[in-house]
């Protein structure tokens, strides 16, 4: 009788740790991604983001515990002290496809704070989108208990943000390099990711020699499904004194080879046009043509395509390989 006893008690010992041990694992808090950008292109309406952080063991990465995509619409960044999965990040994204203007969401969002890991005052945001006119949106938040240096800042296309940074420069060099290169938005977002290369920019990888240990950038065209960008590049933790923010431009230069290798292959003939724009290949394409906010207007599949419908002015062709990821864009003009 006794054992039975002491069995049952054991039993409920255990029953009582085995559940506080996953109460304790659902709530853990992670303070994420240290430095990061969203922004969007008015041209193409594209939609990206890029960030790293000095948190050793994220194997897997950080891209999708910190940053969502609506594509065509816009991103949300959701960092500093973060619940697992990203509750507040969720809720912004959901707003955001409501039709919530940015500054709308984080208002939303400090007055709904999810997380349990503290309140709003941990957290940071960063959010840019398109309104339905297609203008461009953007708003951040830094709650005053998140670690400094911690700042955010916007621009007419973009939302930079950072916590434990080393020193404003972070923010600074990361500003100066997206407005001051010329390219794509993915380019410029590569840009910004260099200006914290450096030793310490989130500062617990200074001792390490590093700016951080993680770090990711994705790029999502207006066509594309939510969870499938078009540009995908993520580097997962890596060891102490290795730098994430070099490997992630490795694997961009990687990318951007086979982009222009497919840009230098093709020749588009007329441009402008008064009519149908004709690719010199003998390869086949699945062909889309966007308005200058980001909207694709047509589509077809071959060599050719034809827009003498389409009013006079700026458009954009991107050109797919057909059976392949291979693509590129091109600036047409059309006019009778």
């Amino acid at each position: 009788m006794e054992q039975n006893i002491i069995f049952k008690t054991i039993r409920l010992v255990m029953k009582k740790i085995i559940i506080s041990i996953l109460i304790l694992t659902q709530s853990i808090s992670y303070s994420q991604d240290t430095f990061s950008i969203v922004a969007v292109d008015p041209e193409t309406g594209e939609v990206g983001a890029a960030g790293a952080t000095c948190l050793f063991g994220q194997f897997g990465g950080i891209a999708d515990i910190i940053s969502s995509i609506v594509p065509g619409k816009g991103g949300v960044i959701s960092q500093a002290y973060v619940c697992i999965p990203n509750i507040n990040m969720t809720n912004a994204t959901t707003l955001m496809e409501s039709g919530y203007s940015p500054a709308q969401i984080i208002t939303w969002l400090n007055n709904n704070d999810y997380c349990n890991a503290g309140n709003y005052q941990y957290r940071q945001y960063g959010i840019v989108d398109f309104d339905d006119s297609g203008n461009v949106r953007t708003a951040g938040f830094t709650g005053n208990l998140a670690d400094d240096y911690k700042e955010d800042r916007q621009g007419a296309t973009y939302s930079i943000q950072g916590n434990i940074l080393l020193n404003q420069s972070v923010i600074d060099n990361m500003e100066y390099n997206f407005l001051n290169t010329e390219g794509s938005l993915a380019v410029k977002l590569m840009a910004a990711m260099q200006g914290a290369n450096f030793p310490g920019a989130d500062s617990r990888c200074l001792d390490e020699g590093t700016s951080s240990a993680t770090a990711f950038l994705v790029v999502y065209d207006p066509e594309d499904l939510p969870n499938q960008p078009s540009l995908a590049l993520n580097i997962g933790s890596q060891p102490p004194g290795v730098e994430p923010i070099d490997l992630l431009q490795e694997l961009f230069n990687e990318n951007l080879s086979v982009e222009n290798s497919l840009v230098n292959e093709l020749s588009l003939f007329p441009n402008p046009t008064d009519g149908i724009i004709s690719i010199k290949s003998n390869k086949n394409y699945h062909l889309e043509i966007y308005s200058v906010d980001g909207k694709i207007i047509l589509m077809d599949n071959g060599n050719n395509i034809d827009i003498s419908a389409l009013q006079n002015g700026t458009y954009f062709l991107k050109v797919t390989q057909e059976n392949t990821n291979n693509s590129a864009s091109f600036k047409i003009l059309k006019k009778d």
